[in-house]
């Protein structure tokens, strides 16, 4: 995959997708920031998060026959909305599975695309093991979220317009399930502005890339403990892990309530409905578990939509 794959990746793509606006963090009574912090709205995405640009490209790079029996993903909300949104405007069936802590307002969403929904284990990866059984019987095409190189290609596209938006940003903070959203900023990123940093933020119950940092190599987790679904992935792919550790210079992780804190200060104070991954980027500073150094342009992306924020 290279930034010439994202490139066209951006072509291909362009009638499913909105080029999402960016927004300044300032004027906000909950939280003293000394950096100028732009966030890039991917909540406002279509199907409400970037996962559709990965979709999209992954769809719109396949023989039309090769989904002709439909598609199949396993996810924690946010790539089973995009994989839905294609079926639909592809005119095949949709079957998503969603691990058990996957928010039901998510489910319902996929429901109102068409999509045929079902439960399969506690975590990511044991949804995955039952949506790979289930396309193999079914001769139906399997989704990847992370694991393909058309999905990282579409993921990309997001920093392809945040390069173009935020030009003056040196300091990119992304969130991470599986990883291939930074694996494909990341190489649009390093390839406009090598010396910009790119920090990566896990949650703490699901470290899947720090771990494989921390060990040099990749390494599946003994246990995911997180709440965030979106953000919940046992082991990452070897691609995607050799990428991040070339381009991706630091991962910080936060917990979960963090996260919370973060999405309830994007709606009180600025009417951001994001997931708690969505807020990952925020939580990263506002937690403390990343501290900008004085003068940095962050640039920082809610990534997902969702009501987490509301209730907090």
């Amino acid at each position: 995959m290279s930034y010439e794959d994202i490139k066209a990746a951006a072509l291909r793509i362009a009638p499913f997708v909105r080029r999402t606006p960016t927004i300044k963090l300032e004027h906000c009574a909950g939280f003293d920031l000394r950096n100028d912090f732009h966030l890039k709205l991917e909540c406002l995405q279509v199907s409400g998060s970037f996962k559709i640009r990965g979709a999209a490209n992954r769809v719109r790079s396949l023989p039309p026959e090769r989904i002709q029996r439909g598609l199949v993903a396993a996810s924690g909300g946010n790539h089973g909305l995009a994989t839905a949104y294609m079926a639909h405007q592809s005119g095949v069936p949709a079957t998503i599975f969603l691990p058990s802590n996957a928010s039901p307002i998510k489910e319902e969403k996929l429901r109102r695309w068409g999509a045929e929904v079902r439960r399969a284990g506690n975590v990511w990866d044991e949804a995955q093991e039952a949506a790979l059984a289930f396309a193999e019987r079914q001769g139906a095409f399997c989704m990847h979220p992370f694991a393909d190189e058309a999905i990282v290609s579409g993921q990309g596209t997001v920093a392809l317009e945040m390069v173009e938006q935020l030009p003056e940003a040196d300091l990119y903070i992304v969130a991470i399930g599986g990883g291939g959203l930074i694996a494909g900023m990341s190489q649009v990123i390093k390839t406009v502005n090598p010396k910009a940093r790119i920090i990566g933020v896990e949650p703490v119950g699901s470290p899947t890339l720090r771990a494989c940092f921390d060990a040099g190599r990749v390494v599946r987790l003994a246990e995911v403990t997180t709440r965030v679904a979106t953000m919940a992935c046992g082991r990452t792919d070897e691609g995607i892990y050799e990428i991040a550790r070339r381009n991706v210079d630091d991962i910080v992780l936060v917990d979960d309530d963090a996260m919370q804190r973060a999405a309830a200060l994007l709606w009180f104070e600025f009417g951001i409905a994001a997931d708690l991954s969505g807020a990952a980027s925020l939580a990263a500073v506002m937690s403390g578990a990343l501290v900008p150094p004085p003068g940095a342009r962050i640039a920082g992306l809610v990534c997902g939509s969702g009501v987490d924020g509301f209730n907090a």
